[in-house]
């Protein structure tokens, strides 16, 4: 085979980007591309190793012999590598062996930018090129629409390796997945669906948390082209794709990105702050131009190359914060003495500032657990400029007041009311994800008390609380039936539940709830406003009532919510409403069509007896364990 031929996809220009932090399309140029010089058929490699004496191209094209490809590096002091080699094409499997000046150190690295990778165990980067005939014109044109704050975002979180199994145990592919998870999300009626991480990462457990592959979509359900056309069905059925996407930390696997050149390159070189305890895994230096390029260049390769519409940005407290899970001594304080990452503060907002520039009807979503302040609001005032953040604090909240027995509730009625003294702080995603449902936290049924019927009213009432609640919603998979037991991410979810009653009982309310949240603006157009929500009354200890408006743009589309915590029915409950016109049922989570109780009227008509400060009120008739929902 031919020797390496010199050639760049570098000008001036993107060197000196590169070098200042500023090159958000890294990816067209570094990693390897399939392309022609001189007539000759080939790829050109590029890899930056600013501390290697020398970077060969090893593979199955030259029997993994150094020796054989040594790339060039460039005159410019980048620590860029580069070259030609004719014949190697698509499908050709390979790795950077690098020779470092540090201590003459070797390491054997996959290619940071590898648009494909061997399906693990095995490691090495494959070259390989993508093309495909985007179908979602339609959606992409309409996406800042459908995908805006004043719209309804209900998100479907999905680990494609163990929502649904074939013969017990395979993988579904992505081409599967692109019929069977395509069509059920459509038919329960979300309108998003957030994938676990899907860049390669070599080890299961892991559920994608820990890459080595930022630039490639996982090898174990298909490839890069057959991802793109999964996203294109999405987009045919109107439903967003929002991708997890971890700038925090990475692993120390010998082929990722760790002592990638025989230097810390990537982590931080100080373990007080390129280590992370909790995962055992390293951190990003935040404040290496060339670091930040790669990232933002890899947040923007997903938006681009592959049409998605979100990215939920992992672990963001942990990016935030210098003491994170850290004790005191195993951490140094910033410029100004205290515990905030600047550097990684300043990364975030450069990120999303890009993103936002960058692509029109997108979002980017921070798992951010403190009470840092201004994490979605924009940057040029002051914020990191995120679009949405998770609600932390409500999750925890509701799930601890759920678990009580309801004749305890009543004293803690405060659990479920105090999110609305913060609800409008931030723009917030209600999440019950896939978090809530291991390492022995037991599934959401069974955290549910009471019996079989009480578990599922339970469950119920806990889905018509978080969907009338302001804020988007977000409920991992296997939540939306009832699955009894917990995640096993080695497991097939447990569908064949979806047969008892019970289990499509929840179904039909997801499905239902979506409906409602969907076509109701007040549960949607102001939902990250103070001026869409109003009490009714929040301090009814004694019955564990809850009642309140969710208010639109148009007063006529207000719905009045009333939520009883307790078993008992509410017969002549009087609740004080704003106007003197019928109030029509929009949605009781007691009906029988979902094995409840069935409950409750259809209609109320209002008189002028004055209560909780409005001059009309009407008596409804609340369901045990239930939510219901009047227009």
């Amino acid at each position: 085979m031919s020797k390496v031929i010199a050639h760049s996809f570098f000008t001036e220009f993107d060197i000196n980007l590169f070098k200042s932090g500023k090159h958000f399309r890294l990816y067209n140029k570094l990693g390897s591309h399939i392309t022609e010089v001189d007539g000759k058929k080939g790829t050109y490699f590029a890899v930056w190793a600013p501390t290697a004496k020398s970077v060969s191209v090893i593979g199955d094209f030259n029997f993994w012999d150094d020796k054989e490809h040594e790339l060039n590096v460039r005159w410019d002091a980048s620590g860029i590598w580069e070259g030609f080699i004719p014949e190697v094409a698509k499908g050709t499997k390979y790795k950077y062996k690098i020779h470092s000046h540090n201590n003459d150190i070797w390491t054997e690295k996959a290619d940071p930018f590898a648009r494909y990778c061997e399906q693990p165990p095995n490691t090495a980067s494959v070259v390989w090129d993508a093309p495909y005939s985007w179908k979602d014109k339609k959606w992409m044109e309409k996406r800042e629409e459908h995908n805006a704050l004043d719209k309804p975002y209900s998100v479907y979180e999905v680990h494609l390796g163990s929502w649904k199994k074939k013969n017990g145990w395979e993988f579904l592919s992505y081409t599967e997945m692109a019929d069977e998870l395509v069509s059920y999300v459509s038919e329960m009626g979300f309108t998003h669906v957030e994938f676990m991480p899907v860049m390669e990462y070599p080890f299961d457990p892991s559920w994608g948390y820990q890459l080595t592959g930022y630039f490639a979509p996982t090898s174990r359900f298909g490839t890069p082209e057959e991802f793109k056309m999964l996203v294109d069905k999405f987009h045919e059925k109107e439903i967003g794709v929002i991708l997890d996407w971890v700038p925090s930390h990475f692993p120390e696997d010998a082929h990722g990105l760790g002592f990638f050149d025989g230097s810390h390159l990537y982590e931080h070189p100080d373990r007080r702050r390129g280590y992370h305890p909790d995962w055992k895994s390293l951190i990003f230096n935040y404040g290496r131009n060339e670091v930040r390029a790669f990232l933002i260049s890899n947040a923007v390769f997903w938006l681009d190359q592959f049409h998605v519409d979100g990215l939920r940005v992992d672990a963001v407290a942990s990016m935030l914060y210098l003491d994170y899970s850290r004790e005191d001594g195993e951490w140094e304080p910033n410029m100004y003495g205290n515990n905030e990452n600047l550097e990684a503060m300043s990364f975030l907002r450069e990120m999303n500032s890009e993103v936002y520039a960058s692509f029109k009807g997108v979002q980017t979503i921070a798992e951010e657990s403190t009470a840092f302040n201004g994490v979605s609001k924009p940057v040029d005032l002051g914020g990191l400029g995120f679009g949405m953040k998770w609600m932390m604090g409500w999750m925890h909240d509701t799930l601890e007041f759920f678990k009580k027995e309801p004749i305890h509730r009543s004293y803690d009625l405060n659990q479920v009311t105090f999110s609305l003294t913060y609800a409008f702080t931030e723009n917030f995603m209600l999440p019950f994800s896939h978090d809530e449902v291991v390492y022995g936290k037991n599934s959401l049924l069974y955290r549910m008390p009471g019996d079989e019927w009480q578990r599922f009213a339970n469950l119920r009432l806990l889905y018509g609380y978080m969907f009338t609640h302001p804020g988007a919603n977000l409920l991992f998979m296997g939540g939306e039936f009832g699955q009894s037991s917990e995640w096993n991410f080695q497991e097939s979810l447990d569908w064949h539940l979806t047969q008892y009653d019970f289990h499509s009982g929840i179904q039909e309310v997801i499905k239902d709830l979506n409906g409602l949240y969907r076509n109701n603006p007040a549960l949607h157009e102001r939902q990250f406003s103070p001026e869409g929500f109003q009490w009714i009354e929040h301090n009814d200890q004694e019955n564990s009532v809850l009642t309140y408006i969710r208010k639109g743009n148009d007063p006529k589309n207000d719905v009045i919510v009333a939520c009883n915590f307790t078993p008992v029915p509410r017969e002549n409950y009087r609740v004080g409403v704003p106007k003197a016109t019928q109030l029509k049922l929009l949605f009781n989570s007691d009906d029988s069509k979902y094995s409840g109780s069935g409950v409750g009227k259809k209609t109320l008509k209002p008189t002028d007896k004055a209560w909780n400060g409005f001059e009309q009120s009407v008596n409804m008739t609340l369901p045990p364990l239930s939510v219901v929902v009047y227009k």
